[in-house]
């Protein structure tokens, strides 16, 4: 079941994209797509909000604990939050889960940043194609600059050539898609 779910992932990524990095693939921001509201609480009841988030580089990582390659990233996702503490911000949005559901999966597999609850998916629906994982990369601005579809490897070479443009001062950015294309 897990490789079918994998292999569904990858086909349907390569069919919407041109560049796939091992299980997952990278898109860019669609073009003309207005930037969803994220307003949602996390485990705690704490509001988030993109808004407060400004001046820090974003990454939505959309999950839910049933999703095996959601599971198999989490970990990359942990090492990726602590290597840039004061500058990037990683949220995991869950779908459409009870809390109960998700402590018992921390128990197991302790996350170093909020879980936000999508009680309704009306937030996921709006950022993404409902692939588990999904992940988006926010601009320090805000603007989503690259959509993630699949499991990937947030602590390799591959994330760092996404994330570092973003989290170079605003003078010494450069734009992520022209980075990945050189």
């Amino acid at each position: 079941m897990r490789f079918f779910r994998r292999s569904v992932i990858l086909v349907l990524a390569m069919w919407f994209t041109p560049m796939v990095w091992a299980d997952a693939a990278i898109t860019p921001w669609p073009k003309g797509k207005a930037v969803p509201a994220l307003e949602l609480a996390d485990l705690d009841g704490r509001p988030w909000s993109l808004e407060q988030l400004r001046g820090k580089v974003v990454l939505l990582n959309f999950w839910a604990t049933w999703c095996e390659p959601c599971r198999q990233e989490m970990p990359s996702l942990v090492a990726l939050s602590r290597q840039y503490p004061e500058r990037l911000v990683v949220l995991a949005v869950n779908y459409q889960e009870n809390p109960a559901k998700i402590n018992r999966f921390l128990e197991a597999v302790p996350l170093s940043f909020p879980v936000l609850l999508d009680r309704d998916g009306s937030t996921t629906k709006a950022w993404t194609r409902r692939i588990f994982p999904t992940s988006v990369l926010l601009d320090v601005r805000g603007q989503p600059q690259v959509m993630v579809l699949g499991e990937f490897d947030w602590a390799g070479p591959q994330a760092q050539r996404l994330i570092s443009p973003l989290i170079k001062p605003a003078s010494a950015q450069v734009s992520v898609l022209r980075e990945l294309k050189e």
